[in-house]
């Protein structure tokens, strides 16, 4: 399990180590998405997305754009119960989530904080063992918190026959779970070094934010073979911009200020599930599959151990 939440960089221009963090999960998430069965689909949405183009995917950012508030703070909840840490670590977790929460954006020294707490939580600790508590925290604190609308705009994808993945700064095994339980290809994320199984308080490369999402999703596309231009991408916050342009769909889901914005300038589609709000340019409707849908796959942690 990667570190659980991971520090905003302030570099807006990918460096050597948002390249290694990208393609580090790129290949991790490929792995593991070839060893799965694709999910049934549901109902087939006839415009967007087109049926039967396998050279389109979609990229979804995890963090209020699937899931409401951060995927990080629920871990970190879910790891308190089980006394990985102590009630000041908490408390600390509860006022990052709730600003998260309140402020709809990453706050970057939050996130710092939380990524060395976390850092130090995990190192020493085995893979299976977060692995399997992942399972049991998703259904706890993070089930009844997709947002259906999102999900649904996911099914429509899987229903015409594309692949879908999650793209986020938490770690993979987390976007592992949430991938699996919601019948998705597989997930991009943050990936934490470990040697024989074992955390050792590092990371590979970067946090995958910002730049280094944009770079996962390259990589990801040249290795799938996709064409970036026909696949779509989704995403609540500005710091994903670099992720959404690379795509010919972009879409600002529950956007922040600043990727409202730019979603506007730059005409793209808007929608919002927080309010109930329809921005008038929305191509997916909500109507498509909201059932859960069993099987699909979660990314592989197979890169963990490329920097022993």
């Amino acid at each position: 399990m990667a570190a659980l939440g991971w520090l905003t960089p302030r570099r807006r221009s990918a460096t050597a180590r948002s390249v290694l963090a990208g393609e580090a999960s790129a290949e991790a998430a490929r792995k593991s998405s070839q060893e799965q069965p694709e999910p049934a689909g549901t109902e087939r949405e006839p415009e967007f997305p087109v049926l039967g183009d396998d050279r389109a995917a979609a990229f979804f950012d995890l963090d209020n754009t699937v899931m409401q508030g951060a995927a990080l703070f629920h871990f970190g909840r879910g790891l308190y119960k089980r006394k990985f840490f102590e009630t000041r670590e908490l408390a600390r977790f509860a006022w990052q989530q709730a600003w998260f929460r309140l402020a709809g954006v990453e706050d970057p020294e939050h996130m710092q904080e939380a990524r060395d707490s976390a850092l130090s939580i995990v190192k020493g600790h085995r893979v299976a063992e977060l692995e399997t508590i992942g399972e049991e925290i998703y259904d706890e604190y993070m089930a009844d918190r997709i947002w259906p609308g999102t999900r649904a705009l996911a099914q429509a994808h899987l229903d015409a026959g594309q692949k879908v993945w999650l793209v986020t700064a938490a770690p993979v095994e987390i976007a592992q779970v949430i991938a699996r339980r919601l019948g998705l290809t597989g997930a991009l994320g943050t990936v934490a070094e470990s040697v024989d199984g074992v955390y050792t308080g590092r990371l590979v490369g970067e946090p995958l934010h910002g730049p280094a999402k944009a770079e996962a999703v390259r990589a990801l596309a040249a290795a799938e073979g996709l064409d970036l231009s026909r696949c779509a991408a989704y995403s609540d916050s500005h710091n994903d911009i670099p992720m959404l342009s690379l795509v010919g769909h972009p879409y600002a889901i529950n956007p922040d200020t600043k990727l409202r914005r730019h979603a506007r300038d730059k005409d793209w589609r808007l929608r919002d599930y927080r309010t109930g709000r329809k921005a008038a340019k929305v191509g997916i409707p909500a109507a498509a599959g909201v059932g859960a849908v069993a099987g699909g796959t979660a990314a592989a942690i197979a890169l963990s151990r490329r920097r022993r």
